[in-house]
């Protein structure tokens, strides 16, 4: 059955529009608590969330919906979208629910699950809570006796970290090292310092003062000027910058240079396939990584599986086929061995585990290749045009094969609607930096040009 209300990465919206309404949060946590209540067992769902101001409005209504089906609730407030997938399954709780959109602006929300597992659900599963939606809701309701409770648990944020501060390598200490860490006036905004603080680093902390409206606002993975300047200001050997959820990363050098999930990914599998730790004779990443992190991996034998874009089919297609990392370009990173999610300040770690071991500059150790010059533009669409007949209107298509054609074999194209903004996405590789860059601007101008023949 075809989703409508579950994109890429849950339930994303406009806050206080459909879909992210009080009214809709209320249907979904019944739904969802009703396909997770199994047993006669007092059933829990744990929520997190992230310092959107809309949070408290989506986390009391979700709570609603699950107390009126019978699940008990905690409450843990704001914390990384990781630690609440780590949680729901070291807690044995029934699901897990995270009230966040991500590296959005403020205005944008979104609701994403965990199964008892940790990990995020299946289509199918989502599929069936839509389902369960549609149906009468008083075929739901718990009797009265059995209304479920909620409470407000205070030691997660501790248990979080504990759990991260576990995955370094024992002995590991980060003393004499100087860290900038961006946590985007996000999720990690608490958590984040306190690891690095505690495994000795001096941290220098950006994004720490959430308002509830300037979450990701100039800041974080997606801004990563603020932790450039700061880094290079302070002298400091490393920046780590965290998006909203805190479940993407980008790295600063100790020279100001940025450093994007394809150099990570090539560093820790690099780093792991030393070390004997690394399964499945290589990694997943996405149709979005550089051809260059696949050239850099097959000098060492090591094969890049690629996926659609996003970080559940890159987990999924992991956990089928027998990886242990994988991750995007854009920072998400996931390390199954350690997280059932990806988790950029797990991430962060590792990539510091590697540098201590080489005993090298940070601009030394994440430089693993040259990337093919790649470019990226998005092509903004009114709201009442659909990504999906702009890219099926016959001229877009034909101008897409050709343009891909014209690249050759060192290049590509590759042209998508967007998961969670009202964007098409073009993006063109190769060998050519200048034909790239023709590509991309001929086709995103095709692109704009066909968006007001869609909406006819």
């Amino acid at each position: 059955m075809a989703r409508k209300l579950f994109g890429t990465d849950g339930v994303r919206g406009r806050a206080n529009f459909e879909p992210m309404t009080a009214e809709t949060a209320l249907r979904l946590g019944m739904a969802a608590g009703a396909r997770f209540v199994r047993g006669e067992h007092r059933h829990l769902v744990l929520i997190g969330k992230d310092t959107r101001l809309s949070g408290y409005m989506i986390e009391q209504a979700l709570t609603a919906g699950f107390l009126s089906i019978g699940m008990d609730v905690l409450l843990v407030g704001p914390l990384p979208t990781p630690a609440v997938g780590h949680l729901t399954r070291s807690m044995r709780a029934d699901l897990g629910v995270v009230i966040s959109a991500s590296h959005n602006p403020f205005h944008d929300n979104g609701v994403k699950f965990f199964g008892p597992d940790g990990f995020k659900l299946s289509d199918e599963i989502e599929s069936e809570i839509e389902a369960i939606m549609e149906s009468d809701p008083a075929t739901r309701r718990a009797p009265s006796e059995r209304i479920g409770r909620a409470r407000r648990i205070e030691d997660a944020g501790g248990r979080y970290i504990e759990a991260v501060k576990s995955t370094v390598p024992r002995g590991m200490e980060l003393d004499g090292l100087k860290i900038v860490v961006d946590c985007a006036h996000g999720a990690a905004y608490r958590v984040a310092p306190r690891v690095l603080m505690e495994l000795g680093a001096t941290v220098i902390p950006l994004g720490v003062a959430p308002n509830g409206v300037n979450i990701n606002d100039g800041c974080g993975s997606t801004h990563p000027q603020a932790v450039i300047d700061a880094v290079v200001r302070e002298g400091a050997h490393l920046g780590v910058a965290l998006d909203g959820d805190a479940d993407r990363l980008v790295l600063v050098d100790e020279r100001g240079a940025l450093v994007d999930g394809d150099q990570i990914m090539a560093t820790i599998a690099a780093t792991w396939h030393e070390e004997g730790r690394l399964t499945g004779g290589g990694i997943v990443g996405t149709v979005m990584s550089n051809l260059g992190l696949e050239r850099f991996l097959a000098g060492r034998g090591l094969k890049l599986e690629r996926t659609a874009v996003g970080d559940r089919y890159v987990l999924e297609r992991m956990r089928v086929a027998g990886y242990n990392f994988g991750g995007e370009q854009s920072g998400h990173l996931i390390m199954t061995d350690i997280m059932t999610t990806g988790d950029g300040l797990v991430a962060a770690l590792q990539v510091l585990a590697a540098v201590m071991r080489a005993g090298k500059p940070v601009s030394e150790v994440c430089r693993r290749f040259d990337p093919v010059p790649q470019l990226l533009r998005n092509v903004r669409l009114p709201p009442d045009v659909s990504a999906r007949r702009v890219l099926d209107l016959s001229h877009v298509v034909r101008a897409i094969l050709e343009a891909d054609a014209a690249l050759g074999e060192g290049g590509r194209v590759l042209v998508r609607p967007s998961g969670t903004e009202p964007l098409i996405r073009v993006m063109a590789e190769g060998d050519d930096a200048a034909r790239v860059e023709r590509t991309v601007a001929g086709l995103c101008d095709t692109i704009a040009a066909a968006a007001p023949v869609a909406a006819e």
